[in-house]
């Protein structure tokens, strides 16, 4: 494989960019099935430079992180674009919120059950441990 191209993995996570050799090699995104991405600078196959976002948009920072940082737990949508009318509550990143089964917690890409410890998807599906 050989200049710009598309690789797709078993698990459906997707490579768009240059490839030289076989190899990923220059500028290319990951996508993965969750919506999140991984967009990198590549050099034969490992990244060398590249920043990670969650499926909502945020970027992830390993140093002065300043999200949901005890001061400020607005979720990500409500630093971006305010806070939704009066009377509702945002017990979720996503609005209208998914119905959350009793007990559980909502992770961005599914429910998390602490009596079993496992996360589903929204539709019931397990995704892991």
């Amino acid at each position: 494989m050989e200049g710009d191209g598309e690789y797709i993995f078993p698990t459906d996570t997707k490579y768009v960019g240059e490839i030289r050799d076989g190899k990923f090699h220059g500028k290319g995104v990951l996508y993965f099935t969750n919506g999140s991405k991984y967009d990198a600078t590549w050099e034969e196959g490992i990244a060398i430079d590249g920043s990670f976002f969650f499926p909502d948009g945020l970027e992830y920072r390993d140093k002065n992180w300043d999200y949901c940082d005890g001061y400020d737990r607005r979720f990500y949508t409500e630093r971006c674009f305010g806070f939704i009318p009066p009377g509702e509550t945002q017990l979720t990143n996503v609005h209208p919120p998914p119905v959350i089964p009793d007990g559980c917690y909502d992770c961005a890409d599914g429910f998390y059950d602490p009596k079993i410890r496992v996360i589903t998807t929204y539709t019931g599906e397990f995704l892991r441990n």
